[in-house]
């Protein structure tokens, strides 16, 4: 039995490590869970492992916003404590506090 940990949680705030992008988690895959597809787009040199954790997340550049998957390896937390500005975050969490989004729905 696989026995993965996410490290980021529901509502917390991350940045890419390579790429200007930062993002709030809304969903976790214990391991990569997209189109192989989508895997074989990525350069050989920068493909992520797939036995980790990946995150969807709410995603923001300077410009445009969107939804991004991102593996572990490739996220750090952002301490900042600026807000995300993703016009789906009030779908899913309430307003920022203490540098997280509290969910807006009870998980089963």
């Amino acid at each position: 039995m696989l026995k993965t940990r996410a490290k980021y949680h529901l509502g917390q705030v991350v940045r890419h490590r390579k790429h200007p992008f930062r993002g709030v988690v809304f969903d976790v895959d214990p391991t990569f869970s997209n189109t192989e597809e989508w895997y074989q787009a990525i350069p050989e040199e920068s493909r992520p492992v797939k036995n980790q954790p990946f995150y969807h997340l709410l995603a923001e550049n300077e410009q445009s916003y969107y939804v991004a998957y991102v593996s572990e390896q490739n996220l750090i937390a952002d301490y900042s404590g600026v807000p995300v500005e993703h016009p789906d975050l009030d779908d899913l969490f309430g307003p920022f506090e203490d540098g997280t989004y509290p969910l807006q729905f009870a998980l089963n």
